[in-house]
């Protein structure tokens, strides 16, 4: 008998997960969240200046990638590779 090591998935299998965690790691680094201590939707929503152009790319991408998941001609290509 072989045993294995448990081996952790932190992985995130999800469609879009690496916009996701893109979009996620780039809000955290701004100065509304670290310094003014708001939550990440709060910084986007009123637009703060802190926040980058390159945050509302990602966001913008990455509601474009969920979108294409409901897609129906989306569906028969597969999943994107982002």
């Amino acid at each position: 008998m072989k045993y294995f090591e448990e081996v952790k998935e932190t992985e995130d299998k999800r469609p879009c997960a690496g916009l996701r965690e893109d979009l996620k790691a780039c809000l955290l680094a701004t100065d509304c969240v670290r310094i003014h201590r708001k939550t990440p939707r709060e910084c986007l929503l009123t637009n703060d200046p802190s926040v980058p152009e390159e945050c509302f790319a990602l966001r913008t991408t990455f509601f474009e990638c969920k979108r294409s998941l409901l897609d129906t001609r989306q569906r028969f290509r597969g999943n994107k590779g982002y």
